[in-house]
């Protein structure tokens, strides 16, 4: 199913760049594919270096960080796939994520924040949530749905420039007032096609992050300490890659349109959901 929606996403990615181009005129129309082709390609092929270098994340050895080796190689043991590669941000801001196109090209980052104020059996849960992802071929789409974001910002930036001078070389063809339309709604499709992808896959992470680490406990802990220093500490990241995080670094932050990037559910859900029994969670 994932796999599914990733290639709906990025066919429509290809599509809205070549509408909007069109707009301009049969070049623009030209230029829209060839962007299409490039941002549909480098979204699959180069998701998770996007994530990492956005991140400003780098590689650690086992012997600069043991206990981080350890607790996720007994865990990908217990789920039965590949280990990752890890990272590690300069951030303040305790958080995590995980990225990379299937669990064979997969990453873990987390920030040094969270190094920092979490317990071990915390950690464990935060990585086995950020694992989660993984196994259950999630990442990939989030880190589509980013750049997909990223892109329709970008389209939206040009379209606006498009309806401010008029539109193209070819002013028989461009309607600014249709520049203008997608200049404004495409933040709004951004943020919608966030929220629709990101929030269910948090519950499920939660649900078989809980499972894989043997209680869901430690990570609704962790949960409470991340949301507060979210509020807390701020964190400099775009907001089209804040769905990628295991809670939303930019919940202290005042942007604009800010609710349209509430790309996680509640926190205090999530801490019901996983305080509840095993057999009564949703």
């Amino acid at each position: 199913m994932n796999t599914i929606k990733t290639t709906v996403l990025l066919a429509g990615l290809g599509g809205l760049l070549v509408l909007v181009g069109s707009l301009f005129g049969t070049a623009g129309a030209v230029i829209g594919f060839g962007l299409a082709l490039a941002l549909v390609g480098g979204s699959y092929w180069f998701s998770d270096r996007l994530a990492i270098t956005a991140a400003g994340a780098v590689p650690v050895t086992e012997a600069e960080m043991p206990d981080y080796y350890s607790i996720v190689r007994e865990l990908t043991e217990a789920a039965g796939m590949p280990m990752p590669r890890l990272y590690v941000t300069p951030d303040a801001q305790p958080n995590a994520f995980a990225t990379g196109r299937n669990p064979s090209h997969a990453a873990v980052a987390v920030t040094a924040g969270l190094l920092a104020i979490l317990e071990p059996d915390e950690l464990r849960g935060v990585l086995a949530h950020e694992l989660s992802h993984i196994t259950n071929r999630d990442i990939l789409i989030g880190s589509v749905a980013a750049a997909i974001a990223t892109g329709i910002s970008f389209v939206a930036n040009i379209a606006l420039w498009g309806a401010a001078f008029g539109g193209g070389d070819d002013d028989r063809d461009a309607n600014p007032f249709a520049l203008l339309a997608a200049a404004l709604l495409a933040p709004i499709a951004a943020g919608l096609l966030q929220m629709s992808l990101s929030r269910s896959r948090e519950f499920e992470a939660d649900r078989a992050g809980a499972q894989l680490a043997g209680s869901g406990e430690p990570l609704a802990r962790a949960l409470i300490k991340l949301d507060q220093a979210a509020r807390a500490v701020p964190m400099e990241v775009q907001p089209a890659q804040a769905s990628m995080y295991i809670v939303n670094p930019l919940t202290g932050r005042r942007i604009r349109f800010a609710s349209l990037f509430l790309t996680h559910p509640p926190t205090e859900q999530r801490i019901d959901r996983l305080r509840q029994p095993a057999g009564a969670r949703p």
